[in-house]
């Protein structure tokens, strides 16, 4: 009977420390020891694949050649692009077709360029071309989105550039704008030409023109 007793106590005590250990565990309280056994770790995602199904929507899309892959997984996001491309530390991407010749363009000069643009998957979403005219814009009026700016900023009319703009330097993303998600987006660019521009005035009547 004392050893039936002794037993007892014995398994009691046992199953209060097993609980306390769980409970300090759980908490946060105790730290956790290292498994001497093979532990089951997240396995990596599959690059390689999601590159091939990348490429292949791209395809699909008619991206054109050396068109980025953007391999994401959960809310990491991976450009992955050839040897050609630079990248800056604000994020933007780019990479040179052509140069160009004569001065960058400043702010408050206009600045006519057509360009395209992709989504990720490399679907065409618009493209000045296809509107029959270039675009024209102020540089340092807040009137494109920064990556776009930033790009252009230092081309040379004449030049051609690909800007693969991240979502940091993107535009406003909403219900009321055309971008419905924090995505990178690609945009071909061709720079025309750079004018300089000046206010005139006309009795109460003011304007800004660009030669």
């Amino acid at each position: 009977m004392a050893r039936e007793q002794k037993g007892l106590r014995h398994y009691e005590e046992n199953l209060k420390r097993r609980f306390l250990l769980f409970f300090l565990v759980s908490t946060g309280l105790f730290p956790t020891l290292p498994s001497g056994g093979k532990t089951k770790s997240k396995n990596p995602y599959d690059e390689k694949r999601l590159l091939e199904q990348n490429k292949r929507v791209q395809k699909e899309n008619n991206a054109p050649e050396d068109f980025p892959s953007f391999v994401r997984e959960g809310f990491e996001v991976k450009v992955v692009t050839s040897e050609n491309y630079e990248k800056r530390d604000s994020g933007l991407i780019y990479l040179d077709f052509e140069v160009g010749k004569g001065d960058c363009p400043t702010a408050g000069q206009q600045v006519t360029f057509h360009y395209v643009g992709y989504n990720e998957s490399g679907r065409r979403i618009d493209s000045t071309y296809l509107q029959g005219s270039p675009a024209k814009i102020r540089m340092g009026t807040n009137a494109l989105v920064p990556g776009f700016e930033e790009g252009i900023r230092d081309m040379r009319p004449g030049g051609k550039r690909r800007l693969i703009i991240p979502p940091e330097l993107g535009p406003p993303v909403g219900p009321s704008t055309f971008f419905s998600a924090k995505q990178f987006e690609v945009f071909d660019v061709e720079l025309l030409s750079v004018q300089d521009c000046q206010r005139r005035t006309i009795g109460f009547y003011s304007d800004v023109v660009c030669n």
